[in-house]
C-alpha cells in the first residue's frame, strides 16, 4: 500500500523584517518566498519595513507591510520603545492571523531589527504552524552572538542568568546591554516555550547547544543547513593567482583590520570587497590593499577570479558564513576563524586551513604558511572544493524541499 504524502500547506506567511535585503536572513526570506511560490503554493510575505519590494507582486505574492523602520534609523527614545515591543507590529500580524486556515504555515525568519517580541503575541493563537528561522543567536542570546564585546572572547554564561546580566558584554555599553536584557525578557514571555510551538530551525549542529542553554526545549529544535550556490560555474584556478581576498562587511567583529595588518607584514596582496564603517580608514591606513567597494554576485565573480584564497578572520563565532560555502564550491581555497563553526568541517576535509584569530600575529602566521604552499598543492585544494566533498551548504532545491517537508510534519 502506497503510504500517504505528506500535507502540503495551502499558504506559507513568510514574516521579516525587511523587504530588500541587506543581510542573508533577509535574502533566504525573500528566496524562500520566491522559491515557494514557484511550487505553486500561496504565498504572504509581511514586511516590517515599507515593503519596496514590487517584484513580488509580480510573482503572485502577496506583500503586507508594517511600514517601521530599522532601529538604528530611528531616534534613540523612539527605537529603544519599537525595540521591545512593536504595537504596530503586533497588530499587523494579527490581522494576517485573522484570516488563518488549518493549512496556514507562519515562518518567521529576521524579528530583531524592526518587528520585536511583539509579533509572537500575535502568532501565539497558532503556534502549532509556527516556525522560527535561528539566522542568530537573538532568540537565546541578549546581544545575539553570544560573544563578551568587552572582552573580546566568546560568551560561556547562560543567557539571563546573574554571570549574564552583570556582564559588561554589549558591543556598546552597559545601559545598552540593560535594554537588550529588557528587550529578551520581552521575548521569553512572548515567544513562551509552554505553548506548542512549531519547530525553531538551526543553520549549524553546534548551535543546539547554545539554544539548550537558553531553555528551549531540544525536541524543537531541527537542523537545515542553508543553502548557497558558487559565485563561478567553473572553477577558479587558484594556483595561479597570488592575492588572497576578503569578501564582506568591513565591521570591527570581521577582522578586516588585522586581515590588513596582517598582509602588510607578510607581504602579500590583498583585496577587500564590500563596504562598511572601518572602509575609510582602513584604506588610508593600508594603501597597498585593494579596496573594491560593495559588488554584485558578477563582481564578486569577476575579482575572484584572480585570488588564491579567501580569509575570513571574524572576531566573533559564525553559526554559517555564506563567503565560506561559495568560495569553497567555486574553487577557492579558504582561512577561516577557528571561531566558525564550520571551520572544523573545512579542515577536516581538506579545503583550507584554520587559525587562532588573537591578532595580526596568529593570522600573519597563517598567511605566511598558505603563502608558502607549492602551487600543486594549492590547486589540489581547489580541485577539492570545487567537488564538494563537504556538505557546508546545500543546494536551493534541497533547502526548499527540507523547509516544505518541515511544513508537511507541522501540518
Amino acid at each position: 500500500m502506497t503510504p500517504p504524502r505528506p500535507a502540503a500547506p495551502d499558504r506559507v506567511v513568510i514574516i521579516n523584517d525587511a523587504s530588500v535585503a541587506r543581510g542573508g536572513a533577509t535574502g533566504l526570506a525573500l528566496l524562500a518566498a520566491r522559491e515557494i511560490r514557484a511550487r505553486g503554493i500561496d504565498v504572504t510575505y509581511v514586511a516590517g519595513d515599507a515593503g519596496d519590494a514590487p517584484d513580488l507582486a509580480v510573482l503572485g505574492i502577496e506583500l503586507i507591510a508594517a511600514g517601521g523602520a530599522r532601529l538604528l534609523d530611528q531616534p534613540k527614545l523612539k527605537s529603544a520603545a519599537a525595540g521591545l515591543w512593536n504595537g504596530a507590529a503586533r497588530a499587523t500580524l494579527a490581522g494576517v492571523v485573522a484570516r488563518d486556515t488549518p493549512g496556514t504555515v507562519y515562518h518567521v525568519h529576521g524579528w530583531a531589527q524592526i518587528l520585536s517580541p511583539a509579533i509572537f503575541a500575535a502568532l501565539a493563537p497558532v503556534a502549532s504552524r509556527v516556525v522560527v528561522h535561528a539566522h542568530d543567536r537573538f532568540l537565546a542570546c541578549p546581544n545575539g552572538v553570544y560573544h563578551d564585546f568587552g572582552h573580546d572572547r566568546p560568551c560561556t554564561r547562560a543567557p539571563l542568568g546573574a554571570a549574564c546580566l552583570t556582564a559588561r558584554c554589549d558591543k556598546h555599553s552597559y545601559p545598552r546591554k540593560l535594554w537588550r536584557v529588557a528587550r529578551q525578557l520581552a521575548l521569553r514571555r512572548a515567544f513562551d516555550q509552554r505553548r506548542p510551538w512549531g519547530a525553531i530551525v538551526l543553520i549549524h549542529p553546534r548551535m543546539a547547544q547554545l539554544m539548550e542553554r537558553a531553555g528551549y526545549p531540544p525536541h524543537r529544535l531541527t537542523i537545515l543547513r542553508n543553502p548557497a550556490t558558487p559565485y563561478t560555474d567553473t572553477r577558479v584556478r587558484a594556483e595561479e593567482n597570488r592575492p588572497l581576498a576578503f569578501i564582506g562587511r568591513i565591521e570591527r567583529e570581521k577582522g578586516v583590520a588585522e586581515l590588513t595588518e596582517a598582509a602588510r607584514r607578510a607581504r602579500i596582496p590583498l583585496m577587500v570587497i564590500g563596504d562598511g564603517r572601518e572602509r575609510a580608514a582602513l584604506a588610508a591606513a593600508y594603501p597597498e590593499t585593494r579596496f573594491e567597494g560593495w559588488q554584485d554576485r558578477a563582481g564578486i565573480a569577476r575579482l575572484i577570479a584572480g585570488a588564491r584564497a579567501v580569509v575570513v578572520p571574524g572576531r566573533i563565532p559564525e553559526p554559517f558564513g555564506l563567503v565560506l560555502a561559495e568560495a569553497s564550491f567555486s574553487g577557492l581555497p579558504v582561512l577561516v576563524s577557528e571561531s566558525a563553526f564550520l571551520a572544523e568541517e573545512i579542515t577536516a576535509a581538506g579545503l583550507g586551513q584554520s587559525f587562532d584569530m588573537d591578532g595580526p600575529d596568529a593570522l600573519q602566521a597563517a598567511l605566511t604558511r598558505f603563502r608558502d604552499l607549492p602551487d600543486a598543492e594549492v590547486r589540489a585544494i581547489s580541485e577539492r572544493a570545487f567537488a564538494r566533498p563537504a556538505p557546508l551548504a546545500q543546494t536551493t532545491e534541497a533547502w526548499v524541499n527540507g523547509l516544505l517537508a518541515l511544513y508537511a510534519r507541522l501540518l
